[in-house]
C-alpha cells in the first residue's frame, strides 16, 4: 500500500497497512557506497521506503556558522564537515535509480526552497518536511502547491502551530499525514508522548504516523500498537560511526526486527466480534467434559 491510499482511508486505531520508512538522512557520511548498503538493508529488512535530506548550506547555516571550527573527518570548519555530507545531481540520481532497481520508495526532505526545487527532478515518491520547517509557512506553501502525498513532522510544534501547518496544507488540496514526533536525538523513552498519536488523528481527522528518535525498538512497536499508520527511523551501518544522528539510529538487527513485528501487528489485532473460532471449538469439546 501506497502512501496515498493511507491518505484517503478512513482515519483508524488500526490501520490495515503500516507503511516503514527507513530514515538514511545523512548518515551515509557522503559515502555513496554505505548509502546504497543502507538502501539494500532497509530493501532487505522490509520497508517500504527510504529517505535522505538535502540542504542548500548557505541558506539554511549562513557563511558566519560555516567558516565555525569544527574537527571532523573532512576538516576543521563546520562548511567543510557539512559540505562533505551533501550529495549532489549525480548521487541522488544514482540513488534514486538504485531504489527503482530494488523496488524501494525514494524520497528526501529538503530544508530550503532551493533544495525543494533541486529535489523536483528526482520524481520523489513523496515529500517530507522535517520537524524544524514545520512552522516556516512561507516554505509549507511551497510543499503544499506541488500537491504530492506529504508526511509532516510536527517535533517542536505546539498545537497552534500544528493546525497552522496543517491548514496550509488544505487550502492547497494537498494530501498530508501529519507525524507525532520529539525533536531530540536520542528521545528518552520518558519524553514520547505516544499518546499525542490518538490526539492527533482525532483532532484534524487523518490517519497518522510517528517519526521516532529513540534508541530502542519498542516505542516504535507500541506507536504502530496505537494507530501509526507510518513509521519512520533512522538507520546506521553502525552506532558508534561518526554523525549526530547515529545514535539515534537502528542497526540492521533493530530495524529486522521492528519491521518483522509490524507487519503483524493487523493481524494481531483480528476482529472485535467475541465468537469462537471453529479451533476454539474444537479444544472446547474436549475440556468441557460436562457439556
Amino acid at each position: 500500500m501506497k502512501l496515498l491510499e493511507i491518505h484517503q482511508s478512513l482515519p483508524t486505531s488500526r490501520p490495515s497497512y503500516i507503511y516503514v520508512i527507513a530514515e538514511v538522512g545523512i548518515n551515509h557520511n557522503g559515502d555513496l557506497e554505505i548509502a546504497k548498503k543502507l538502501i539494500k538493508m532497509a530493501k532487505d529488512a522490509g520497508c517500504d521506503a527510504v529517505k535522505f535530506q538535502k540542504r542548500d548550506l548557505e541558506i539554511v547555516y549562513g557563511s558566519a556558522i560555516l567558516e565555525q571550527p569544527r574537527e571532523s573527518p573532512w576538516g576543521n570548519t563546520q562548511r567543510a564537515q557539512k559540505e562533505a555530507l551533501e550529495f549532489g545531481a549525480a548521487e541522488y540520481k544514482i540513488l534514486r535509480d538504485y531504489c527503482r532497481d530494488l523496488e524501494i520508495d525514494f524520497s528526501a526532505s529538503a530544508w530550503d526552497s532551493n533544495s525543494l526545487e533541486f529535489l523536483d527532478d528526482f520524481e520523489l515518491s513523496f515529500q517530507k518536511v522535517a520537524s524544524a520547517l514545520a512552522t516556516k509557512v512561507d516554505f509549507l506553501e511551497e510543499v503544499a502547491k506541488r500537491k504530492l502525498i506529504t508526511l509532516l513532522s510536527l517535533g517542536m510544534c505546539s498545537l497552534e502551530q500544528a493546525d497552522t501547518a496543517l491548514e496550509i496544507f488544505k487550502k492547497h488540496g494537498c494530501p498530508v499525514i501529519p507525524m507525532h514526533c520529539v525533536s531530540t536525538y536520542p528521545t528518552p523513552e520518558a519524553d514520547l508522548n505516544l499518546s499525542q498519536i490518538e490526539m492527533l488523528r482525532n483532532r484534524y481527522n487523518l490517519n497518522v504516523g510517528y517519526s521516532g528518535h529513540e534508541a530502542s525498538v519498542s516505542p516504535s512497536l507500541v506507536a504502530a500498537s496505537l494507530g501509526a499508520a507510518v513509521i519512520e527511523r533512522h538507520i546506521t551501518i553502525d552506532r558508534s560511526m561518526y554523525g549526530s544522528d547515529q545514535a539515534a539510529s537502528l542497526e540492521k538487527e533493530g530495524i529486522d526486527n521492528l519491521v518483522s513485528v509490524i507487519r503483524k501487528i493487523p493481524e494481531y489485532f483480528g476482529t472485535s466480534e467475541k465468537v469462537p473460532s471453529e479451533d476454539e471449538l474444537a479444544v472446547a469439546k474436549k475440556l468441557r467434559y460436562w457439556e
